[in-house]
C-alpha cells in the first residue's frame, strides 16, 4: 500500500515546568555558560567555571577583574532547574555582584528583581539587569582571590603538562 495517507503526528506541548530531556538541557547549559564566559571577558573579567567556594558549594561561572572584583553567575537552563535551586542565596556573601544567566527563551520574570540578569547563548551575552553591589568582606575576598588563582593555574597546568609529568 503506497497511499498518500500518513497518520497525524502526536503533538506534545511542553510547559515551562516540565523537566527537559537531560541531553538537551546539558547542551543548553553549555551554550549559556559559554556565552556568559565570553560576556565576562568583554566586561574585563577573567572567567572560571565550576569554582568551589570555601563552603563547599560550587558556582557555575566566577569572574575576577584587575581591581580584584569578583562576580558570580548562576546558569539556569530551564524553569525546573531554577525552581529546584534553593542554595543560590548562599553565594551572595562570596561575590561583589551576583547574576542569574539564562537564555532568551527563559521567562525572565521568574528571576528575583534584587539580583542581576544576563541573557546568554553560545556566542555571547548581555547584562539585562545590573546586579546591586554587594559587600565582600576583605578576608573572604583574599581567600577567594587566592582560590581563584590556584584553581586557574592548576587547570592550565593540567592542560599543558603531559600526563605523568
Amino acid at each position: 500500500m503506497g497511499g498518500g495517507y500518513a497518520a497525524p503526528m502526536a503533538i506534545r506541548y511542553i510547559t515551562p515546568d516540565e523537566p527537559d530531556d537531560p541531553e538537551e538541557e546539558s547542551s543548553r547549559t553549555a551554550l549559556i555558560t559559554a556565552g556568559t564566559c565570553r560576556l565576562f571577558l568583554d566586561l574585563g573579567f577573567a572567567p572560571l567555571t565550576e569554582l568551589t567556594l570555601i563552603t563547599g558549594r560550587r558556582v557555575d561561572v566566577a569572574g575576577l577583574n584587575k581591581k580584584g572584583e569578583l562576580i558570580v553567575a548562576e546558569v539556569k537552563s530551564s524553569v525546573p532547574d531554577f525552581r529546584s535551586d534553593n542554595k543560590w542565596t548562599e553565594y551572595l556573601d562570596h561575590c561583589d555582584r551576583y547574576y542569574f544567566s539564562v537564555n532568551q527563551e527563559f521567562p525572565a520574570e521568574l528571576i528575583p528583581q534584587d539580583v542581576g540578569l544576563i541573557i546568554a547563548d553560545g556566542y555571547g551575552g548581555t547584562v539585562v539587569r545590573e546586579s546591586p553591589t554587594l559587600k565582600l568582606a576583605p578576608a573572604r575576598r583574599k581567600n577567594l582571590t587566592l582560590k581563584f588563582a590556584r584553581v586557574a593555574a592548576e587547570r592550565l597546568t593540567n592542560l599543558t603538562t603531559p600526563e605523568g609529568a
